[in-house]
């Protein structure tokens, strides 16, 4: 891939700042549109009759073909880039979602969730590509704004489900597939200056860095592994929070189906705070030190949450939300510098990991809630964050070649 020199690079300024606040905003209408099948599973399991293992299945059918194909779809297009395939992405979610207004039956509400992981491993890959490309060289930034906008949307789905789903029943699902068509109109263009600026990178690619930190492949993939197991425990603990949070305020506290989704969106909201905090303090102090203090730094909160009351529980949450959220982006830029030129491939290859997880881990909680109890899965989850010990064996990175 050629460089521009830094005259036509600063040409560009404008345009990728404009891109990069695109691809964040589409980010936000895409999990904004996925984050409303969680929040109407208590809706669900009622209609439908469900039991806590069917909704654990839902979840998994959606992050299941999201994480599967993810990083394929992130080779792929390290090779043979596909500017309007972020436009295909946003089309099965759409397809999705007006499949999930109509459903008649349980095998339905899986195909639905299906199309909606279909969309999610297409737009992720290439959209985090388009972030890096539009970063300017300051690559944990670019990975927070664009989270940052998916955090979003996945808060406000909740607080949407509350006061129109909730109120107007499931079909009302359909009336999202406005903001769906927003989204492949935005993304239309974004793949338009996608396609015409490939070549348009960071100045800090061209440079060679005195200080550029050369590691063997068999220590590259120790470090990928040590992130994996990282990200493991970060999504697995979320996957408690987001696909039964609801359920447990409701057990626990008795309180209504509308005030458990404040509740949740009040903690998603918490998360998406988090999300832009970790990639401006990795760029600035080292991406290692944020994940030190995302994963491990949260385990105190974890382990009080299953016995606190109503007001501390809230309060516990936007904690665990805020530090917790903080690591993704510096994990993904983390991976990102150890395999450079994999942009792609590490991205759909991370987001796909943390689809399957929170995927495998509903559906393992969601039967353990079932032979067991939730307050009981809220207890054994509250030690998963103790896996952050193991960020002491990865390398330190503090400069390293940051090409795309």
């Amino acid at each position: 891939m050629a460089t521009t020199s830094s005259r036509e690079f600063r040409a560009t300024t404008g345009a990728t700042v404009k891109i990069l606040g695109a691809i964040a905003f589409c980010h936000l209408l895409n999990d904004m549109m996925q984050s409303l099948l969680p929040a109407i599973y208590p809706m669900l399991k009622t209609s439908y009759r469900l039991n806590f293992a069917q909704i654990g299945l839902i979840t998994l059918a959606y992050q299941m073909t999201a994480s599967m194909l993810q990083p394929l779809v992130g080779l792929y297009t390290d090779h043979r880039p596909q500017p309007y395939s972020l436009v295909a992405g946003m089309s099965f979610t759409l397809l999705g979602l007006l499949l999930l207004s109509r459903a008649a039956s349980f095998p339905a509400l899986l195909v639905a969730a299906s199309l909606v992981g279909v969309g999610s491993s297409v737009f992720h890959p290439e959209s985090s590509r388009v972030a890096r490309m539009a970063s300017g060289g300051r690559h944990g930034f670019a990975q927070s704004m664009f989270q940052v906008g998916g955090n979003a949307g996945s808060a406000i789905g909740p607080l949407l489900a509350a006061f129109i789903v909730l109120p107007f029943g499931q079909s009302s699902i359909a009336w999202f597939s406005a903001a769906a068509l927003i989204g492949i109109i935005v993304l239309w263009n974004v793949g338009t200056w996608y396609s015409a600026n490939r070549s348009v990178v960071s100045p800090a690619r061209g440079k060679a860095s005195a200080d550029h930190v050369t590691l063997s492949r068999g220590k590259v993939r120790f470090a990928l592994a040590i992130l994996m197991a990282l990200l493991f425990s970060k999504y697995f603990y979320l996957a408690s929070l987001t696909s039964y949070y609801a359920f447990y305020l409701i057990n626990k506290f008795h309180i209504s189906v509308q005030s458990s989704q404040i509740h949740l969106f009040v903690f998603l909201g918490a998360v998406a705070a988090g999300t832009i905090i970790g990639g401006p303090i990795g760029d600035r102090y080292g991406r290692k030190l944020v994940i030190w203090c995302s994963i491990l730094g949260v385990l105190p909160f974890t382990l009080l949450l299953p016995y606190a009351n109503l007001f501390w529980t809230e309060i516990l949450s936007v904690v665990i939300g805020l530090v917790l959220a903080s690591a993704f982006s510096a994990i993904i830029v983390f991976a990102q510098e150890l395999v450079p030129g994999k942009v792609g491939m590490i991205s759909g290859l991370f987001f796909g990991l943390a689809f399957g997880v929170g995927g495998i881990g509903a559906a393992f909680l969601g039967q353990l809630a079932d032979h067991t109890s939730i307050d009981f899965v809220y207890k054994v989850c509250s030690y998963l964050p103790a896996v952050g010990l193991l960020t002491g064996f990865l390398p330190n990175m503090k400069h390293v070649d940051v090409s795309a």
